[in-house]
């Protein structure tokens, strides 16, 4: 008796370098909460600069106060633009326009007023309200439309947050309009209890609807960050990790995570795959964004 050996696996297609984002900060986390959280300007450049030693690809960026509230003054996020690019001029950095505690318009839009140097790259655009557990994000269409519009005039590329399958309707609108660029920059937001959950058919439906062309991100809250980092090391074109997610090492909350921490454990899962790091070189390309000195 004879056994016919069957042919091996078609090879899965090779992925590019890991876009790793850095969300150190958020509007959410305090002292009280974590010991690690950085606050003051000096300590979200730290962090930043410390994160980007072990090597990350961008940086997502939220502004607090001298008392430690979140703010959407521009001359605070100038502060910490200007302290990150003194040393790392090529780091792709996002700035919030957060809907979160803050609904006038003229308020979530006037960090993109920035220039020059202190530009930022990116801004984020989230793409319709949405609850969390103590809170509203107010997103009304016409804001949306008017925050798109701004970052396009700016040349600022928005970094598109989506929670759940109506955001992705949003997008192809806001495309469709030519208010949003090809490649998006999208993140995938999951375990929200309001929204989309660490759910592979959640997740695979969400990204099933998206434009093909678009470079997405998965980032997971709380304990969902471990486990969806894994699954986007593995499958997905990038990956969010930060104290504005996640403030624990652990899903018992027993080991306090610090940004350090969180972004050297997707370097460990890469290893394992033998997957590289996306330089800030690269998105830059892929993203059209303009050309800084490393």
């Amino acid at each position: 008796m004879s056994f016919e050996v069957p042919a091996p696996p078609a090879r899965l297609p090779r992925l590019e370098p890991l876009i790793l984002n850095l969300a150190p900060t958020g509007m959410v986390p305090t002292r009280a909460m974590s010991p690690h959280v950085p606050l003051r300007v000096e300590e979200i450049v730290k962090d930043v600069l410390a994160a980007a030693e072990l090597g990350i690809t961008t940086a997502h960026l939220h502004a607090r106060d001298e008392s430690g509230k979140p703010t959407p003054r521009k001359e605070i996020y100038a502060r910490i633009i200007g302290g990150i690019r003194e040393k790392l001029p090529d780091l792709v950095l996002c700035v919030s326009c957060s809907g979160r505690h803050f609904s006038d318009l003229k308020d979530r839009a006037e960090v993109l007023e920035l220039e020059g140097d202190l530009k930022p790259d990116m801004a984020s655009l989230t793409l319709s309200s949405l609850n969390f557990t103590r809170e509203a994000s107010m997103n009304a269409p016409h804001t949306v439309r008017e925050l798109a519009q701004r970052m396009k005039d700016r040349g600022i590329v928005p970094e598109i947050e989506i929670f759940d399958l109506g955001m992705v309707n949003v997008l192809k609108t806001l495309q469709a309009r030519d208010l949003v660029p090809a490649p998006a920059f999208v993140n995938l937001l999951l375990g929200n209890i309001a929204t989309a959950q660490a759910d592979l058919l959640e997740i695979g439906t969400l990204v099933s609807r998206l434009p093909e062309d678009s470079l997405w991100n998965l980032a997971g809250f709380g304990a969902a960050q471990l486990p969806v980092a894994a699954l986007a090391v593995g499958h997905a074109p990038g990956v969010r990790v930060g104290l504005e997610d996640n403030l624990w090492l652990d899903a018992e909350r027993a080991l306090p995570a610090d940004n350090g921490g969180l972004v050297k454990r997707v370097h460990d899962l890469a290893a394992v795959l033998g997957r590289a790091i996306m330089s800030p070189t690269r998105l830059r390309e892929l993203l059209d964004l303009p050309k800084r000195d490393a």
